[in-house]
């Protein structure tokens, strides 16, 4: 019993957290692994499972570390789950891209989300240990975000995907001995006493690695919200374990969002002001920027539904 009072209430959370992201990688894997694919229903009913862990796992926040973690929390959650959006629209350009059968994307999805999260984490905290020690570099992130921001809003277009010109896919095509073939939905090949890997093993790696690119933007950004190790990295991962269920849902919505890419560059460009604002002592309060983020986002989604109503 003494052993478990040494354990802080900061410490239980990850505990709680790394547990829950066990069970459900292990339950995830088990029963929705299969060659087959996931139809609406389930879709909903698993990007519903997530969203709920997620607030949840924020009410726990709340509860043990106060209200005002709790927000930077909801915030930094709510802007990675809008910005996964478009890495969804770029995983459907990969999967379009390498001719995957439909049967195969949960598989390739997991995985390929499996990678990005131990990506994102590794990145997480190597950038934090970098703002610890060089808190001057949260300006440069700022200064960034709203380059990017700008950038978004000027080209105004959808992302582009070129797999061939991933650092991965190059890497993975002069190491391994691809086939361009499914091989039945295995990553391993054996023909002719020879080892070989299948092209969804090839998609894993784009994936992951695709998703590192977005990671290079929206993890900055959260660092702007909040420089709490927990909240980012815990926001961060929740939002990208609802990824898989939420591609089944917008898979055939990719051009119903036409004003989602304005909604972003908007939220990225406020994040980075919010950053740098601080240099002159002008602080924003947590819950004013989750409301600015908010309206941001609800807007591009209202006028982009609206838009295409008309």
């Amino acid at each position: 019993m003494g052993y478990f009072k040494l354990i802080s209430i900061h410490n239980w959370l990850y505990i709680i957290f790394l547990s829950v992201l066990t069970v459900s990688l292990i339950v995830d894997f088990g029963l929705f692994n299969k060659p087959k694919e996931m139809n609406n229903k389930s879709a909903t009913l698993q990007s519903l499972f997530w969203v709920c862990i997620a607030l949840s796992f924020g009410l726990l926040i709340y509860w043990s570390e106060g209200n005002e973690l709790s927000l930077q929390y909801v915030s930094v959650y709510l802007m990675e789950y809008s910005l996964s959006i478009d890495n969804i629209f770029v995983f459907i350009l990969i999967l379009n891209y390498f001719k995957v059968s439909r049967k195969y994307y949960q598989k390739v999805l997991f995985f390929g989300i499996l990678g990005a999260i131990v990506f994102r984490a590794i990145f997480i905290l190597l950038g934090m240990m970098i703002v610890e020690e060089l808190d001057w570099i949260l300006y440069i992130f700022g200064a960034i975000l709203i380059y990017t921001g700008y950038k978004i809003l000027m080209s105004g277009q959808e992302p582009e995907v070129h797999p061939v010109e991933n650092i991965i896919y190059k890497l993975m095509k002069k190491y391994f001995n691809i086939l361009m073939e499914e091989g039945d939905g295995k990553f391993v090949i054996h023909r002719d006493g020879k080892k070989y890997y299948s092209v969804l093993f090839l998609v894993v790696g784009v994936l992951a690695s695709t998703d590192l690119i977005f990671a290079i933007d929206s993890i900055p950004a959260a660092f702007a919200i909040s420089q709490n190790k927990l909240v980012v990295l815990t926001a961060n991962i929740f939002a990208v374990m609802g990824l898989r269920a939420m591609f089944y849902l917008l898979i055939g919505m990719v051009n119903r969002f036409s004003f989602l890419q304005q909604g972003i560059s908007f939220v990225l460009m406020f994040i980075g002001i919010k950053m740098l604002l601080v240099i002159f002592n002008w602080h924003i309060p947590t819950e004013l920027s989750l409301m600015i983020i908010i309206l941001m986002l609800s807007s591009s989604i209202v006028f982009s539904l609206l838009k295409k109503s008309n």
